[in-house]
Parts: C-alpha cells; structure tokens; sequence
C-alpha cells in the first residue's frame, strides 16, 4: 500500500531533473502520473520507467504557462484518471542576467514560464476542485509549488527569477487562504539541487560511489511526497527549504524593529528614531544565508 494510492498527479516541466524525480517517487507511491515536459522525449522516458516499475502514467506535452495547454493538461488527468489530486508546479528555466543588462526578452521569459506557468495550472485545478466541493464531493487537493531561495533572500544577477520565485512563494500561501475552504492544501518548496536547469552555474561535483549526493534531485522528492500525502493534511501554507537530508521550514516576512508614535512621523523625526528602529536589525542589504 502506497501513500497515493488511488491518486492522481500532475508534474510540470518532469522530463528530467526535480520534475523526472518527483514523478517517480509519487508513482511509486501509489498516484497517477501525467508527467509534463515541453520535450517529449524526455517526458516519455519518464514515463516508460514509471510504467515498466509497474506505475501508471502519460505524457502531456506542452507549455504550462499557456492558457491553453495548461487547461489541457489538468482536463487530461481527469479526463485519464479520473481525477486530480496533486498538482506539482515545477517548470522552470534561467536567464539570468544583472539588471542593467537583463533584456526585455530575458525578463519576460523567465516571468511567464515561472509565474504564470505555477498560475496557469493552479487555476484550472482549482476551477475543478472548488466545483467537486460545490458538488458536494470531497475533495483531495494538493499544489506544491517550487519557489527558490534567490527569491527568499534575493541573488544578485537573478533579479527575473528571484521576483518570479518570491510571487510563487506568496502564490502557495494565497491559494491556501482561497482553496483551504474547499479541501485543498498548498505549499512550496525551495530547493537546492544540481540540474539540467543549473549545469552552466554550479560546477558539477565529484561523489565516490556510495557516498551521499546533497545536491541530487531525488533528495527533494520526499518533501514533495510528504506533502501530497495525508501525513501533511493540515500542512498549508508553508515555504521549505530542502537541501541533501536538511528540511528547514521557513518564516516570512515579520517585524525586526520598529518606532511608533501617536501622530504623524516627520522626516526629521525618523532621522532621529533610525537606531530605534534598527536597534537589532542591520540596516544593509541583508545576508544571503549559506
């Protein structure tokens, strides 16, 4: 018996990498796999090992981000399977660049196969799930989202994929406000891994045989698992950080100092509060955490 079992999931961009790993062990699990990749050799090939292990699974080909085809690949798990029940919004590119030579085109790319690539089958999924509960079904809702730690700290040279990553981020925590009332959990992981995505950033590392990887893909699919399992029902909401056998769930945004008056602050008055108001909090850029 599988966690998943009777399941269905959808992974976008899962041709290799986190999305390949993440789809193998969900089917593992138990769940239904449509395996999403804009290549569809790539997308096939995970699906011929999930169902030679003896899973199920389908290749969807498309862009996520396109309204269309992101429609078309939540109505084809349901239309296959039955159902959907986890959505793992993963796809992703790089066009990384500082902001004072980042194109027009470099921007807009990485925005829309990011952002609106975790929206668009966001959207559809929920449509869906918010219509089964209206119908009075119950209603088994995961999305995991993937986030970034540049988008959590900030990266110089990623100004594009930190501001999609941060949305994305906020975008688990505000369909989890939205759809919670409907049976469906949402969250997102950052994860530090070495992909295709990552091979011309990172230099590739040497690991002995038998020794650990930290940086392998498959180190982050338990997360991702876990979370589309009842273990994690009450689990929303949530932003972690998963590197080699390390899970850090993260805090957002929450006061570091603060000065507070009755009245109207003025300028100079602001002046003469800063170390109140940095008192235990450095005004600079803050640390990019290691």
């Amino acid at each position: 018996m599988g966690k998943l079992d009777g399941k269905v999931a959808v992974v976008t961009g899962a041709g290799r990498g986190l999305g390949a790993a993440h789809s193998r062990l969900l089917a593992s699990e138990g769940a239904a796999v449509v395996v999403n990749d804009v290549n569809e050799e790539n997308a096939k090939s995970v699906v011929d090992e999930i169902t030679a292990a003896g899973g199920r699974a389908s290749v969807h080909v498309g862009d996520a981000s396109e309204w269309d085809q992101g429609e078309g690949l939540i109505r084809q798990a349901i239309d296959e399977f039955g159902d959907i029940n986890v959505l793992v919004n993963n796809a992703g590119i790089l066009r990384d660049a500082m902001s004072f030579n980042m194109t027009e085109a470099e921007w807009d790319a990485v925005i829309k196969v990011h952002l609106k690539g975790h929206f668009v089958p966001t959207k559809f999924a929920a449509v869906h799930w918010r219509e089964q509960s209206k119908a009075g079904s119950e209603v088994y809702g995961r999305i995991i989202n993937t986030a970034s730690e540049a988008g959590l700290h900030g990266n110089a040279g990623q100004l594009n994929y930190g501001a999609a990553k941060a949305g994305i981020a906020a975008m688990a925590i505000i369909a989890a406000r939205e759809l919670g009332k409907y049976g469906v959990t949402a969250n997102a992981i950052a994860p530090r891994a070495l992909t295709a995505m990552t091979e011309n950033i990172f230099p590739q590392m040497e690991i002995k045989e038998g020794d650990f990887d930290p940086f392998a893909p498959e180190n982050v699919s338990p997360l991702v698992t876990w979370l589309a399992s009842p273990d994690a029902g009450d689990v929303t909401g949530q932003t972690f950080v998963v590197y080699g056998g390390l899970i850090q769930v993260m805090q957002g945004w929450s006061p570091a100092g603060k000065i507070q008056q009755d009245h109207i602050w003025t300028v100079d008055g602001i002046t003469e509060n800063k170390a109140e108001l940095f008192a235990n909090h450095d005004p600079g850029v803050p640390v990019f955490p290691i």
